[in-house]
C-alpha cells in the first residue's frame, strides 16, 4: 500500500499546481465553491454506488474522486485565507474525539445509548454555534437544503422528535399515511394534488423512521429491483420476438409476474 503521508502531500501539491494563477489549469482556476459543489454531491453518490456493487477497485477510485473534492474545496478556502486542508483534518479529529466520550474520556456508555449521546453532543455543538452567530437556531436549523428530499425529510423528522414533536408509536404514523392518502384522493386540481402527494411522501418517510428503515436506501433498493425486473421483461419479450410497444396491458402483467418468478 502507498505511504499515506506522502500520497496526501503529493495530492495537495497537485491541487495547488492546478490552481496556480500563472501555470495552472484554466478550468480548475475558474472554479468556485458553488460550481464544484454539484460534483462533490455526485462523487458521494458514486461512492455509494461502488459500495452497492461490491466492487473494491471501483470503490478505491470513487473514494479518490471524493477526496479530491475535499482537497479542491480546502484549497479554495486556503486561497481566501479561511482555512487549509490541515485545519479540516484537525477539525474532524477534534469533533470525533468529542463525540466519543466513551472511548476518549472514560464515560461509561452502553451500546444502545451511543446514538442518543451522539445526537446530544451534536445538539450541544449547535447550541454553542448559536451563541456565536446570529440567525435561526431552532430545532430544525442546520439541516442542509441540498440533501435529497427523502433524506432531508427523515432528518427533519428526527430533529422534531428530539424535542417531543412525534407520534408515540408506529400505529400513529401508519394512520397518518392513510389520512394523507385519503386527502390525495380527494384533492381537486394539480396544485392541490401536488401538495397532498408531498404530505403523503413526508408521512411515509416518518413511517420508515419509526420502523428504523432508511427511506433513501429502501427506495434505492426498490429502484434496483424494478430495473432488474424490467430488463428481464425486455429479455423475455425479445426471446419471443415481441416488440415492447406491441404488448398489451395483460401481456405486460404476465411478463412482470414471470420476471418475479425467475427471481429478478
Amino acid at each position: 500500500m502507498a505511504d499515506p503521508q506522502r500520497a496526501l502531500g503529493e495530492l495537495l501539491a497537485l491541487m495547488a499546481r492546478l490552481r496556480d494563477p500563472q501555470r495552472g489549469c484554466p478550468w480548475d482556476r475558474e472554479q468556485s465553491f458553488a460550481t464544484i459543489a454539484p460534483f462533490t454531491i455526485e462523487e458521494a453518490y458514486e461512492v455509494a454506488d461502488a459500495i452497492a456493487r461490491g466492487d473494491p477497485e471501483q470503490l478505491r477510485d470513487e473514494l479518490g474522486d471524493l477526496l479530491f473534492q475535499v482537497v479542491f474545496h480546502a484549497r479554495m478556502a486556503e486561497e481566501r485565507g479561511w482555512f487549509g486542508f490541515a485545519d479540516v483534518a484537525a477539525s474532524i479529529h477534534a469533533k470525533l474525539v468529542r463525540r466519543h466520550p466513551h472511548v476518549f474520556a472514560g464515560a461509561p456508555l452502553a451500546a444502545e445509548d451511543l446514538p442518543r449521546e451522539w445526537e446530544a453532543q451534536k445538539a450541544r455543538e449547535r447550541a454553542q454555534r448559536a451563541g456565536k452567530k446570529e440567525g435561526d437556531h431552532g430545532a430544525l436549523s442546520g439541516v442542509p437544503a441540498a440533501l435529497p428530499a427523502l433524506m432531508r425529510a427523515a432528518k427533519l423528522g428526527r430533529r422534531a422528535a428530539r424535542v417531543g414533536f412525534d407520534w408515540p408509536d408506529v400505529s400513529g404514523v401508519r394512520a397518518k399515511v392513510a389520512e394523507e392518502l385519503a386527502e390525495l384522493d380527494a384533492a381537486a386540481g394539480h396544485a392541490a394534488a401536488t401538495e397532498e402527494l408531498g404530505d403523503l411522501l413526508f408521512a411515509v418517510v416518518n413511517l420508515s423512521r419509526h420502523l428504523e428503515i432508511d427511506a433513501e436506501s429502501a427506495l434505492r433498493g426498490a429502484n434496483a429491483k424494478f430495473e432488474r425486473r424490467f430488463r428481464r421483461m425486455e429479455q423475455l419479450a425479445a426471446e419471443r420476438g415481441r416488440p415492447l410497444e406491441s404488448l398489451t396491458a395483460d401481456e405486460w402483467d404476465a411478463l412482470w409476474r414471470e420476471s418475479k418468478l425467475n427471481g429478478s
